[in-house]
């Protein structure tokens, strides 16, 4: 029996889920404008244990979100996955971003491009089959009509930044799914208990987020 707990603060959500065997059995976020992760995090979490009549010592990893995403975010989830897993002496998994945004796709055919907002037209991306088989890995990229224009089957947008995208994305196998626009913990479940199974884990005191920000360094113009 395997209980994980795994923690998703890459973007606004803040989202924490209790797993046994990878099925969620308890999850609790909160998405806000104003990033409520440092205020809720600990208190989702503590939350959980005690409504899953669990100790912390019945836990056999941490799984948290690697990102890409926002900075601040995944800084507080990576510190108290590391802070769980350093007092209990468990495992720590690390689990991308994107393919959990993905999973929340189903019974789809085509392609599933899930995409968190960066800046102005700036996105991070990934481009995954219906299976959930990554094909591209994540990047960061600014969206333009051009995007994604080599693919002629179906593609499903998933993510916070559909609204700004979908005014620039217009082909018409191009299809926005409104109603997914985080990732959620719950979705971590599967994936953190089979890298579990695979002893795929990270090193805790070395383990650092996927901030994917080198898109932002420029060149200093010559005087």
């Amino acid at each position: 029996m395997a209980y994980i707990l795994n923690i998703e603060t890459a973007t606004k959500n803040c989202s924490v889920a209790l797993a046994k065997n990878g099925s969620t059995l308890i999850c609790k976020e909160l998405a806000e404008e104003g990033y409520s992760h440092a205020e809720f995090l600990h208190v989702f979490i503590e939350a959980i244990i005690k409504e899953a009549g669990i100790a912390f010592a019945d836990l056999k990893a941490i799984a948290v979100s690697q990102g890409p995403g926002s900075y601040t975010g995944l800084r507080i989830g990576v510190s108290a996955a590391k802070g769980l897993c350093y007092a209990l002496g468990i495992p720590l998994i690390a689990i991308d971003t994107m393919q959990t945004l993905a999973q929340q796709v189903q019974q789809v055919e085509g392609y599933i491009v899930p995409m968190i907002d960066a800046r102005r037209m700036e996105v991070y991306s990934a481009i995954f089959t219906s299976n959930y088989e990554a094909v591209r890995e994540t990047q960061a990229e600014v969206i333009t009509e051009n995007s994604f224009a080599a693919i002629k089957e179906t593609i499903y947008f998933i993510g916070d930044c559909n609204e700004k995208c979908k005014t620039v994305l217009s082909a018409p196998n191009f299809v926005f799914l409104e109603g997914i626009q985080y990732p959620s913990a719950k979705e971590m479940s599967a994936l953190s208990f089979d890298k579990y199974q695979k002893s795929d884990t990270v090193d805790v005191a070395y383990f650092e987020p996927f901030y994917l920000k080198d898109f932002m360094i420029t060149t200093k113009k010559a005087l």
